[in-house]
């Protein structure tokens, strides 16, 4: 998942950085987080499930650093014929919430390759559009205490691209 250009310096200008913990990992693309180019880069692994794309063991954190508050994303559905990615949104939850819509699902094409000799198949789609699912901009203004209205609803957040490998049999 890579960040729009903006939001990093958007978010930053907050005092909010995004980070991941578990099995994930993160960079930046860009002179800073604070520069109109910035884009935070996170390679999530996730695993399959009958449902969609669950992520496991991997966290997203929004961390605002003037008041020490922060928001933690576990376990995040990835549904593409639903066009939303789904968590657990904060320490508390127990049930999934939409916390992005993915914009450009029905046009989202697979691509399909086959390695026979490791016996894999790899599905991918490339270039998912995520934005704020609707209410995840109030709910992050709320959780982390930020000045009302700093955060647009189905703000354009990232893009990513999403591969399912499986064995071929």
């Amino acid at each position: 998942m890579k960040t729009v250009e903006g939001i990093s310096a958007a978010l930053e200008s907050l005092g909010v950085v995004l980070y991941v913990q578990g099995g994930a990992t993160a960079a930046l693309m860009g002179d800073s987080l604070s520069s109109a180019n910035g884009q935070v880069v996170f390679h999530i692994p996730v695993t399959a499930t009958k449902n969609g794309v669950e992520h496991k063991g991997s966290n997203v954190v929004f961390f605002n650093t003037t008041n020490n508050k922060q928001l933690v994303v576990k376990n995040p559905v990835i549904d593409l014929k639903t066009g939303t990615v789904s968590a657990l949104i904060g320490a508390t939850a127990t049930a999934a919430s939409p916390l992005f819509t993915i914009s450009n699902a029905a046009s989202l094409k697979a691509a399909v390759t086959k390695d026979r000799k490791a016996k894999l198949r790899t599905t991918a789609y490339k270039g998912a559009a995520l934005a704020l699912a609707p209410g995840v901009a109030g709910a992050l203004v709320q959780l982390l205490e930020l000045p009302a209205g700093s955060l647009a609803e189905a703000t354009a957040f990232a893009t990513a691209d999403v591969s399912i490998y499986g064995k071929i049999k």
